[in-house]
């Protein structure tokens, strides 16, 4: 339904902008989502992506254009643009999405336009720029809401109508001791239902899920899941509040950190992979991943030519190969993305590692068992020979089971070493199944048929 938005949308865009129907194009634009918008400016020339920009008359809408846009496209818009202009549109944008879009240019230009903005906006964006992109600190929001524990509910909304008009997100608010120390939290909800003389303190809940500054993005991301909350704290190493992260961030992050690891999974590297990214460096990243399923191809070639007397004998041998590699692999690539899963969200324990490799092994070894039985009895109605059928059967039974048991321990493994587990699933353990399948296959073969 979505996609067939956007599609009606994109046609729409590319046929007025053709007809050069100005008029009609500026009614759609300024009525279009910014996210909708982000859509359309990937599929069009830079001409037209500045024709459409220059009809946004809300400089904020503009600015929300400018958060929604990937890389690419941001790069590529605000070169040809004059400076303040792009100052003037920044101005209008939350601080961290400033922080980011900073962060993606040159140090040159990105201190031309801080020293452009205003002094107050300015000096938030250098304080989250010292942050690493990836950590609290570098994707939370600087405004927030927070207020003296002793501080009366009436007080409080007094100070939320005049003086935190500005916050982005106001989901709670925070209260502070006298040192400015983190203490407890409140919602917005529970400070209107209270007696307007009801100090702060005595109706916060004082156990407050909060991070530092330098925790990882996605150990934030799966607090906030984890405890339903639409934003958490951030604070520095003296439990003073620094900023907030909100849900808006942590289902970007969520969405960052899947299509990491389903590149990493596919063999393909952790970077953004767009359509804009250049024949050279597509391979420069594909190159080292697939070397070394070369490796391993090199490997299982020298297997086979070690038993290539047994295949000369029996050359139906060579036509089991596929049906026993492909089962192992497939069973492995099942097991590693279920492990590696469960690790990215929490809901596998490296400290379970043994339960959960065991478990894995057991659900290999009794599919094995099944493909087995089926493959062997297809070779049996195939040749009329028990010993190839009883070869087969038992070379996908060790397949499945070791591939099993490889596609759980190796993530399992990783992550216990502090490797990001995601690397596992590529190359690496289709191509340790592969070999292991070929070596085992013609193992039992030759003591079974006796060749």
């Amino acid at each position: 339904m979505q996609a067939d938005r956007s599609k009606i949308l994109i046609d729409s865009i590319k046929r007025l902008l053709r007809r050069n129907a100005t008029t009609h194009l500026r009614k759609i634009v300024n009525k279009t989502h910014a996210a909708d918008l982000a859509v359309v400016f990937r599929t069009l020339s830079l001409s037209n992506q500045h024709e459409l920009l220059d009809m946004i008359e809300d400089v904020k809408q503009k600015g929300d254009l400018f958060s929604e846009l990937d890389e690419d496209t941001f790069l590529a818009l605000h070169e040809s643009m004059e400076l303040d202009a792009l100052v003037e549109i920044l101005e209008h944008m939350p601080t961290d999405d400033v922080a980011d879009l900073l962060g993606r240019l040159p140090d040159e230009k990105s201190n031309d336009i801080l020293e452009r903005m205003k002094k107050e906006g300015s000096e938030e964006i250098e304080g989250l720029l010292h942050y690493d992109d990836d950590t609290a600190g570098g994707i939370m929001v600087p405004e927030f809401i927070a207020l003296k524990e002793d501080t009366t509910a009436r007080e409080a909304i007094e100070s939320l109508q005049k003086e935190h008009l500005d916050v982005e997100m106001p989901f709670y608010l925070y209260a502070v001791d006298e040192y400015d120390k983190l203490v407890g939290v409140s919602s917005l909800r529970q400070l209107v239902v209270v007696p307007p003389e009801t100090p702060l303190k005595d109706f916060m809940t004082t156990d407050v899920f909060s991070v530092l500054t330098s925790m990882d993005q996605e150990e934030v991301a799966k607090i906030v899941a984890r405890y339903d909350i639409l934003a958490v704290p951030v604070v520095n190493e003296t439990n003073q509040i620094v900023g907030i992260v909100t849900v808006d961030d942590v289902i970007d992050i969520f969405r960052e950190e899947a299509t990491e690891d389903i590149l990493k999974m596919a063999g393909v590297g952790g970077e953004e992979f767009v359509e804009t990214q250049s024949v050279m460096r597509s391979t420069r990243i594909r190159l080292p991943w697939l070397f070394a399923s070369c490796i391993g191809g090199i490997i299982a070639f020298f297997i086979i030519g070690h038993f290539e007397g047994s295949l000369k004998k029996l050359a139906y041998l060579a036509a089991f190969i596929p049906v026993i590699m492909g089962m192992g692999g497939n069973i492995g690539t099942q097991t590693s993305t279920i492990v590696v899963r469960g690790l990215a969200t929490g809901r596998l324990n490296i400290r379970d590692a043994w339960s959960v490799v065991l478990k894995e092994l057991a659900i290999g070894f009794i599919l094995g068992i099944v493909y087995g039985f089926l493959v062997g009895l297809v070779a049996q109605l195939r040749y009329s020979t028990f010993q190839i059928a009883i070869s087969v059967g038992f070379a996908v039974i060790c397949s499945m089971s070791v591939a099993a048991l490889v596609g759980s321990l190796v993530p399992m493994g990783f992550a216990r070493i502090n490797v990001d587990p995601a690397v596992a699933t590529g190359p690496f353990v289709t191509t340790a199944i592969d070999i292991v399948s070929i070596y085992f296959y013609f193992q039992i073969a030759t003591v079974f048929l006796g060749i």
